[in-house]
């Protein structure tokens, strides 16, 4: 991974940045040592950098209770959809601030004004903000929302799908996403033994795929196993990936300069 090229897609997991096993219980002293990471790479390069974020114990408690990830069945679930969107934007605006505090320059996007989902699955992104973000060294923000969706009337769209959406149209319109970075409190992907797996493939999934679950705490979006899934969907497109620790200081900055660092590829 050591690419100078090209894009940086980099996802901070909702339990990296939350304690997802309270609710709305921010970790203010991890999330301000990354957005200074963050801040330093994107000085040195910008216009290279998507940064996208979970809900943690913020978005997801509220979808969680009101059945979000499963559809609109009935009007007594409207209250929710807007509850739950308020309080991922309430999340976004925590990391926001912290990136404007440390001299980045943050451009939100908000996933339920920008993408639409069909059962379930995010399909359509309007992507032309974001691009002219980039294109002005600008730093896109994105990160797990509720959104439309054609035929169950809404979904919960993650980072996860939300990256692999957007490396399909950046890869039909000719951009070049050199690596994604995806940060969360393990040491990247565990085999059966609790060691990390120095690398991961498709073909390798299989032996590992047992011991690659979901989530601590409320998440409506499938942990680490839903990671690794969509990871394997870039490296079909040719952009390889790091599952890391984003609790070890100044790795972050390291990863996204390309260096190597612990941590699972996915090729």
């Amino acid at each position: 991974m050591t690419s100078s090229h090209g894009l940086v897609l980099l996802k901070l997991g909702g339990s990296l940045l939350t304690e997802k096993t309270g609710v709305e219980v921010l970790r203010p002293a991890v999330l301000e040592r990354l957005a200074r990471e963050i801040a330093e790479f994107a000085r040195e390069a910008p216009g290279r950098l998507v940064v996208g974020h979970g809900s943690g114990s913020f978005g997801h408690v509220a979808a969680h209770r009101h059945g979000i990830a499963g559809g609109l069945r009935d009007a007594a679930q409207l209250p929710g959809i807007a509850q739950t969107q308020d309080r991922a934007a309430a999340l976004h605006r925590h990391v926001v601030a912290a990136l404007l505090e440390a001299g980045a320059l943050p451009f939100s996007i908000a996933p339920s004004s920008s993408v639409v989902a069909a059962g379930g699955e995010a399909v359509a992104f309007a992507d032309e903000p974001l691009l002219l973000a980039l294109d002005r060294g600008l730093l896109p923000v994105l990160y797990g929302d509720v959104v439309m969706d054609r035929l169950q009337g809404v979904a919960i769209a993650s980072t996860e799908r939300l990256f692999a959406l957007l490396a399909r149209q950046l890869h039909e319109r000719g951009r070049t996403i050199a690596r994604a970075v995806w940060l969360g409190e393990t040491d990247g992907v565990y085999d059966r033994d609790g060691r990390t797996l120095p690398q991961l493939s498709a073909e390798t999934l299989a032996g590992a795929a047992e011991s690659i679950g979901g989530a601590s705490g409320t998440d409506v979006t499938g942990g680490m196993r839903h990671r690794v899934d969509t990871a394997l969907e870039l490296a079909r497109l040719g952009i390889p990936s790091l599952v890391a620790n984003g609790l070890t200081p100044g790795l972050l900055g390291r990863a996204l300069r390309g260096e190597r660092v612990a941590g699972t590829e996915v090729r």
